[in-house]
């Protein structure tokens, strides 16, 4: 388990790299879709499943998809505009401050260091809780979900005039 771990890791470290550095747009999403993938792959090795597949179907069946979509209907193929080293350098100056902070954060949290008992809902539970007491909300939100969708396409759509 410990090697897939790592493995895993380096798939999000380097998805997400490549999701910030490449150029080309549709390169970027398909990069963040790995990353989101890998993620989901801790999820499932440390025992949450239902978060496992939640963020598979969630964000790297929708959103990321999504955003491919986007790019490719909008034909927004064109490069984009390298950051300065000065930009570059902002950047990474920022996000090592707040990775220091969510560190000093974490290491000085309590629960951090406390062994939790296993939690008793599996993913069947859940799933049988969703299409039993809140199965009107889960019907809503696929209504909702549609309609989302079938807008997307209009705006998608070309103009045509009519007169």
């Amino acid at each position: 388990m410990q090697i897939t771990f790592y493995i895993f890791g380096l798939l999000v470290i380097v998805g997400a790299a490549g999701a910030v550095s490449l150029r080309k747009p549709i390169h970027c999403a398909l990069s963040l879709a790995v990353s989101l993938a890998a993620v989901a792959g801790h999820f499932l090795l440390l025992g949450a499943e239902f978060a496992g597949f939640a963020q598979i179907l969630v964000y790297v069946g929708a959103v990321a998809i999504l955003m491919v979509f986007v790019i490719l209907l909008t034909r927004e193929n064109t490069p984009g505009e390298g950051l300065g080293v000065g930009r570059w350098m902002i950047g990474a100056g920022v996000a090592a401050g707040v990775f220091g902070v969510i560190a000093a954060c974490a290491l000085a949290s309590k629960a951090v260091w406390v062994a939790s008992a296993q939690p008793e809902a599996t993913a069947r539970g859940i799933g049988e809780q969703l299409m039993g007491a809140y199965v009107l909300p889960m019907e809503a939100l696929g209504l909702l979900l549609t309609v989302a969708g079938i807008g997307a396409v209009v705006v998608a759509m070309p103009d045509k005039k009519v007169l």
